[in-house]
């Protein structure tokens, strides 16, 4: 910490290592002590080599025990999605007597209830303990899942992808809602990336596990397709019950963290966030969020990025077949490199981006990247599958380091609690609708180029660079105007206290309360937006 920092806590509560005794007291009028003040003076106590050791350790034990299990999590929610594409190529649509139209409305009906639910399960989360929500939400999409395997009709498959898109609603955006809780801004993307690598490993290995449970034609009297259902279902059923152990709470309840570790965790989010962790759930809290340009431009952006993903997810067997006589059974094996190139393409823009503290250029490179290869996925003639394979790689490679960066960028733009969970919710909600247009965009009727479709993807990928450079220009020209005005704003070292009588005359804040002052979230003069 600078002599400066050092200077804005004249009273000696905040020292070298940025924490604020003070802030971790709080009035109890039970009278019993509050020992989140002895804890933070422990910490305060360290060294800033010591400190800092310890903070590596705990942001260490976060890790392990946080992004394993809920990037496993992610991994079936997204398998479970998509496997209706490995069943339609094993034999679902010939036994059900299913035409192009009502395979494309079985894939969209689930992302219809699956968008009308994001919001509400997220403002759930918030009232309610991850670790009862989320594991009671894949138990009951589990047994959905599972019945898929017995339907004989139509109806029966359309209405239980219906009750699987309600529950299944309240993971992505949930997870991500609960990282941003536990980890700050520069650390988020990663963090995002390496848990929705889930999503790319469904789509790397989801055609090789189809094909292998689809071997158990036969067995029970059941077809192939119907126990890719019933296996993956089950195998959700078994992970979400060991869930109620291996999800953890918020911060200042987590179980396999000691209290000092607790504090440690806090005191790093007071740092970043200041009041972001405090706050009501109102009407005025809700009409700011539906207000927040920033929320409907960033709806867009991630629109712009699921419609692709969707398209890769639930139609590149179907691509990949008809980019030569290929069987069902090559044609799933080969739709798999795609995704381990764009595994690593995740993870690796994920790296340098939060090193730099960049997400719009990223997705404006991306974007591009992407818009190549459904451009010549277009132009290149049929004959050349080769080359049409080449470009289905550049498509499904981008979307992994499209959707990572826009989930941070968004968990990145708004500090106050339930603003965040709203806003989230609602940019989850719109690219989840993405699906919805995805499926309907590729007919078999279109085959072998489907130009309808990668038209499509196309067009959304172009809103999204467009969105993502306008959300650029926008946060450069804020930033630059409240450095001119206020001047620089706080380090990353130094505790900000949004109610100390300067730094509300240095603001402009005179007359606030302290509710305002929560509400007030990103507007804040000392915020800075991540670009």
């Amino acid at each position: 910490m600078s002599e400066k920092d050092l200077q804005n806590s004249p009273d000696g509560s905040i020292n070298n290592n940025g924490i604020d005794v003070k802030s971790a007291s709080h009035p109890n009028p039970t009278g019993i002590p509050d020992h989140r003040q002895e804890y933070a003076r422990e910490l305060a106590a360290m060294s800033p080599e010591e400190y800092l050791a310890f903070e590596k350790k705990v942001l260490r034990k976060m890790d392990l025990n946080i992004i394993p299990w809920i990037t496993l999590l992610y991994l079936l929610s997204f398998l479970d999605r998509v496997n209706v594409g490995a069943a339609r190529l094993v034999g679902m649509l010939t036994e059900l007597q299913l035409n192009s139209l009502q395979y494309s409305n079985i894939s969209m009906i689930f992302f219809v209830s699956y968008v009308a639910f994001e919001v509400p399960s997220n403002l759930v989360l918030k009232k309610f303990k991850p670790s009862r929500w989320i594991p009671f939400t894949m138990v009951v999409w589990g047994i959905f899942q599972t019945c898929m395997g017995t339907v004989n009709t139509y109806g029966q498959l359309l209405a239980l992808r219906f009750c699987l898109g309600i529950f299944e609603a309240g993971l992505f955006p949930g997870l991500n809602f609960f990282l941003t809780g536990w980890y700050r801004r520069e650390e988020l993307n990663r963090r995002v990336s390496i848990f929705f690598a889930g999503a790319v490993l469904a789509g790397a290995f989801g055609g090789i596990f189809g094909y292998a449970i689809a071997q158990m034609g036969g067995v029970g009297g059941y077809s192939g397709w119907r126990w890719i259902f019933i296996i993956e279902g089950l195998l959700t059923i078994v992970i979400a019950i060991a869930s109620i152990w291996m999800v953890h709470d918020w911060p200042d309840q987590a179980k396999f963290l000691t209290p000092l570790e607790r504090e440690c965790v806090l005191t790093r989010l007071r740092k970043e966030q200041g009041l972001a962790g405090e706050g009501t759930l109102n009407r005025k809290v809700v009409k700011q969020a539906f207000l927040d340009p920033k929320m409907w431009l960033l709806m867009l952006c991630y629109i712009g990025a699921a419609e692709p993903l969707y398209s890769g997810a639930l139609f590149s067997p179907s691509i990949v077949a008809a980019l030569g006589t290929f069987s069902a059974t090559t044609s799933l094996l080969l739709s798999t490199p795609p995704y381990v190139l764009t595994f690593i393409a995740t993870l690796g823009t994920a790296w340098v981006s939060d090193k730099y503290k960049r997400r719009g250029i990223f997705n404006m490179f991306w974007s591009v990247i992407a818009m190549i290869g459904y451009i010549l996925l277009i132009a290149i003639p049929t004959q050349y599958a080769g080359a049409r394979y080449f470009a289905v790689f550049l498509t499904v490679m981008s979307t992994g380091p499209l959707i990572a960066c826009t989930i941070s960028w968004t968990g990145n733009t708004w500090v106050a609690h339930y603003t965040k969970a709203i806003c989230m919710g609602m940019v989850f909600s719109a690219g989840n609708s993405g699906g919805i247009v995805a499926s309907q965009a590729y007919r078999d009727a279109d085959a072998p180029r489907f130009i309808p479709g990668h038209a499509t993807a196309l067009g959304f990928l172009a809103m999204h660079f467009t969105t993502s450079a306008i959300l650029w220009w926008m946060f450069a020209r804020e930033n630059k105007r409240r450095d001119e005005q206020y001047g620089p704003p706080p380090s990353q070292h130094e505790v900000h206290d949004f109610m100390d009588a300067d730094n509300i005359r240095r603001y402009g804040l005179e007359g606030m309360s302290r509710e305002d002052l929560i509400n007030l979230g990103d507007k804040h003069p000392a915020y800075r937006y991540v670009l």
